[in-house]
């Protein structure tokens, strides 16, 4: 008979008073999972390694003042719109609709705006379900939030697996409107130092190449012959070594998934192999090449290739082009997508 475990304690307070806390989510195949219910942000994900101790594969903080700021959105649930949005502008059944251009220096609209889904306290309630302990997260997004239109009833479920992490997204509206969820966490399967010592296999033929803005240019090009194809496996420190020189920067790109398995990740160090399956078209890789110095958990620093992110997801810039996947989402459909986190390692 499984053993499953669920556990609520108290985090902190938000600035305006709303209680944030923790849920942890155990088996007894030697996975725990720690989530908030501000943004959803997934805090440690620990995982059995070759050593027979788990290791916590996820980047975050140890405390809320910290995961408030989050200049790089670690661990949490993005909308909602993810990704950009070229001029923040998106026209829709003939309205045009203006976001806030919060992407920097870049006239764009990021991850759902100034106060996005990652900066919300969300309703949560812990379950057991078939598959394992469940936290299900719902919010309701008012219509006019962020400058999108529609109210929008959002469900996020987060299962702890026997061998990973499910998460599953869905949404209903009012009003027609536009949704691409995703999660934005930083993994790094050797738990703590720089990623070169990972390989990884990202099954895509295709990828989206941006302008200067970071913007989709609409074509859909081959990987081939670029330092993007990584359709075999491939040592990361080597393949970050071929951008040097190129005008094209580092790994932060869009990638046109050829099937629901995506990619595979595997850190020499520990062992541990990471399989993401995903309902979404789409899979934007980075490797946290502009993550500032700070310091994260248990004293660790972080910094630029400290950690990967796999975001699945619909294609940035979508709604300004009508042959990429639709993201609009009507009165009467359900927005509902899904991505898996399988874990292994060497000797299973």
């Amino acid at each position: 008979m499984r053993v499953y475990k669920i556990q609520e304690d108290f985090f902190s307070y938000t600035e305006d008073g709303n209680e944030v806390y923790e849920y942890t989510l155990k088996n007894d195949s030697g996975f725990a999972v720690k989530i908030l219910n501000y943004g959803g942000i997934i805090r440690e994900l620990w995982v059995p390694s070759k050593s027979g101790e788990p290791i916590d594969v996820v980047l975050g903080y140890d405390t809320f003042p910290e995961y408030r700021r989050n200049p790089g959105y670690l661990g949490a649930i993005i909308g909602r719109y993810a990704n950009r949005i070229a001029g923040g502008k998106f026209v829709l059944d003939g309205v045009v609709y203006q976001l806030a251009l919060n992407d920097k220096n870049r006239p764009n609209a990021l991850h759902g705006g100034i106060k996005g889904f990652d900066k919300k306290v969300w309703n949560a309630r812990g379950e057991i379900g078939n598959e394992g302990p469940k936290l299900v997260l719902t919010y309701t997004s008012p219509d006019g939030e962020e400058g999108y239109p529609g109210n929008l009833n959002v469900t996020v479920v987060y299962t702890l697996l026997e061998d990973g992490l499910k998460i599953e997204y869905s949404a209903i509206t009012d009003k027609p409107t536009i949704v691409n969820l995703t999660n934005h966490t930083y993994f790094n399967l050797s738990g703590t130092g720089r990623i070169y010592d990972h390989i990884i296999q990202i099954n895509a033929s295709k990828y989206t190449p941006v302008d200067e803005n970071l913007i989709p240019t609409s074509d859909l090009e081959p990987v081939e012959g670029t330092p993007y194809d990584l359709r075999q496996p491939t040592d990361l420190g080597e393949a970050l070594e071929k951008f040097y020189g190129t005008s094209a920067g580092e790994f932060d790109i869009n990638y046109v998934l050829d099937s629901e398995y995506a990619a595979l990740v595997y850190s020499e160090s520990t062992g541990i192999i990471m399989k993401v399956f995903t309902s979404q078209p789409g899979m934007q890789f980075s490797t946290a090449n502009h993550l500032p110095e700070i310091r994260g958990k248990r004293g660790m620093m972080y910094g630029k290739h400290s950690g990967f992110c796999l975001e699945t997801q619909h294609f940035p810039n979508s709604p300004n082009y009508q042959d990429f996947p639709s993201t609009v989402l009507r009165p009467g459909e359900e927005y509902y997508e899904w991505t898996i986190f399988k874990f292994s390692f060497i000797g299973t």
